[in-house]
C-alpha cells in the first residue's frame, strides 16, 4: 500500500524570455510520514533546481492508484465509483475512489485507467477526470 504525499515546492525559475520568477510547483511522493516525504521530495528536486529552495507545503494526497504512461506528460486526477450490491436490500451501492493516470490529454488518461483496470472484476463508473497541476511523481523503489 502507498501513502502518497504532495509536496509543494517555492523556488526561483528562470523563465523562457529570461525574467527570474518565484514559481510553487506541486509534486507527488510515495514516504511512510511527512518527515519522510520531505525529506523525499528534497533529495528528488535537488538535482533539477539550482539555487535556493522551501518546501513550501505537505499534504496527504487520498489516492487509491496511480497507472502511469511514458508517453504522458501530464497527470489526471479521476475520480471513479465502484457499483456493489446489497444482499439484503439489492440496492447499488456507490463507493469513490480517486485515482491518477498519466497521459498527454483527457481521452488518452481514460483509456489508460481502462487499461489499468482491466484486471478488475468490481463494476465501476467513471465520475470526473480533471488534469492536474502535479509536476511529476516519486514512487519509492528499492535502490541496489
Amino acid at each position: 500500500m502507498h501513502n502518497w504525499f504532495e509536496c509543494k515546492v517555492s523556488y526561483e525559475k528562470i523563465l523562457e524570455n529570461g525574467i527570474q520568477k518565484k514559481v510553487t510547483e506541486p509534486y507527488l511522493v510515495d514516504a511512510l510520514s511527512f518527515t519522510e516525504a520531505e525529506a523525499r521530495i528534497i533529495e528528488e528536486i535537488r538535482p533539477y533546481i539550482t539555487g535556493e529552495f522551501t518546501i513550501a507545503d505537505i499534504k496527504r494526497a487520498r489516492l487509491s492508484e496511480i497507472f502511469f504512461n511514458e508517453n504522458g506528460d501530464r497527470f489526471y486526477r479521476i475520480k471513479i465509483f465502484f457499483v456493489t450490491l446489497d444482499e439484503k436490500s439489492g440496492a447499488e451501492k456507490k463507493t469513490a475512489s480517486q485515482m491518477l493516470a498519466q497521459a498527454s490529454n483527457l481521452k488518452e488518461a481514460i483509456a489508460v485507467l481502462e487499461d489499468g483496470m482491466k484486471g478488475t472484476m468490481a463494476d465501476y463508473s467513471i465520475a470526473t477526470v480533471t488534469e492536474t497541476t502535479l509536476v511529476d511523481v516519486f514512487p519509492y523503489t528499492v535502490q541496489e
